[in-house]
């Protein structure tokens, strides 16, 4: 007789429940086999785990390069933007009024001291010169005849043909043409100097300026025709904070006479091969900013520098020793301040707080917070964590063997995998 299978009645849906395919002494069976063949898959992938692998319960050693720490000496500086000038920068004007007749130099060129740089209209002063000669020449003659004159007078006077009076009035006329003569001489050398001056020339050796006015101008006395820079020695104007000066001179006060000279960092990054002098400091800090006016002094016998460049001034205020010097790429700035990673005597990681100073170089100047020794990490700082184990070696060395020799036994076993 065929089983009846129970039926759940339901107002909407008829459902008849069916048993297992499976018969229940095969589920009893099969299970224990399934939890058996997962426990030994487990095992045998356990035992498959390269030798290489983390160990049981602890995190892998992070291979790292370290810096071991030695106390050095520095040359303390500070930076500060500056600006190129010429030693003089001079503004050429003519000292006569008068046409301009010509323009002897081409602008932007390099002069000398003493060369032309426009001409004048001479004819002018030239008769001016000749009228002044002339009236020299009869104040002397003038002058000749009152000597005369008063020379024979006075022998009339010995004899007492003539009145004191007389020869004195003579004698005062002798006098006065004397002293036209001088004035005439005077309006002489006036009259040359007009002339000599109708030629204007460059005062100092530089480079020439955009001419100011074109020929056929009036020019009026004292104005302006061109300027004239003087390049060698150049000058560098620069200003730096009080507080940047203290922290970069040693015993935190700035000292001028203990410069030891001022460094030229071109737009370009490069720096200038010629070391300057400090030749100015302000003696007393701006009102305003609160900075100390400094300019520097650089040969620039080429022409290399340029007024109005806009460079970077480095001032070497001195030295300091007892200092680390850690790469800039290991110091960490946070929020408390700039840290460094060591590797302490168990090789763990070891975040140390540090007091840093200025650059020199590529590297960070570490004033305090290290000492002699010290291990600090310079690479994969983004995945170290405080108290994690590290495995340290020196820079140009494989992690676990000096001198790269893992790096070099690894090399050899990827060989055979490129010809594959």
């Amino acid at each position: 007789m065929p089983q009846q299978h129970p039926k759940i009645q339901s107002p909407e849906v008829t459902v008849t429940a069916r048993p297992s395919s499976i018969p229940p002494r095969a589920l009893r069976t099969t299970l224990p086999i399934l939890a058996l063949s997962v426990a030994l898959l487990a095992a045998c992938s356990s035992k498959e785990q390269p030798a290489g692998g983390p160990p049981p319960g602890g995190m892998p050693a992070l291979p790292v390069t370290v810096l071991t720490m030695q106390p050095t000496t520095v040359e303390t500086s500070v930076e500060a933007v500056a600006q190129t000038e010429g030693a003089r920068e001079v503004e050429i004007r003519a000292r006569v009024g008068g046409i301009l007749m010509k323009r002897l130099y081409e602008e932007g060129a390099t002069v000398k001291a003493g060369q032309a740089l426009f001409e004048l209209d001479k004819a002018p002063f030239e008769v001016a010169a000749a009228q002044a000669r002339a009236q020299l020449a009869q104040s002397k003659a003038r002058a000749e005849q009152t000597v005369r004159e008063a020379s024979r007078l006075k022998g009339l006077l010995a004899q007492e043909a003539i009145s004191q009076r007389e020869y004195d009035t003579a004698t005062s006329d002798n006098a006065a043409a004397l002293a036209a003569v001088q004035a005439a001489q005077a309006s002489v050398r006036q009259a040359e100097l007009n002339l000599s001056w109708s030629t204007v020339v460059a005062p100092v050796s530089g480079v020439t300026g955009r001419a100011a006015v074109s020929e056929g101008n009036l020019v009026s006395t004292n104005g302006l025709v061109t300027t004239v820079v003087q390049l060698n020695p150049m000058w560098v104007r620069f200003s730096v904070s009080e507080s940047e000066l203290a922290g970069a001179s040693p015993g935190g006060r700035f000292k001028p006479q203990a410069v030891r000279g001022v460094e030229l960092i071109l737009p370009d990054g490069s720096t200038y091969p010629v070391r300057g002098k400090l030749n100015f400091a302000a003696s007393q800090l701006s009102p305003t900013l609160g900075t100390l006016q400094l300019r520097g002094e650089f040969a620039n016998p080429d022409g290399s520098l340029m007024p109005g460049q806009f460079v970077r001034a480095r001032l070497l205020t001195g030295e300091r020793s007892g200092v680390f010097k850690v790469p800039q790429n290991a110091v960490v700035q946070t929020d408390r301040g700039a840290i460094v990673m060591t590797a302490d005597t168990d090789n763990k990681v070891a975040p140390r707080p540090v007091k840093t100073g200025q650059w020199t170089g590529n590297d960070w100047v570490i004033l305090d917070g290290l000492k002699a020794g010290d291990k600090v990490i310079v690479d994969n700082l983004i995945k170290l964590r405080p108290g994690a184990p590290v495995a340290p070696h020196a820079p140009g060395e494989g992690p676990g063997a000096p001198g790269g020799k893992a790096g070099a036994a690894a090399a050899p076993a990827a060989a055979p995998a490129k010809k594959d």
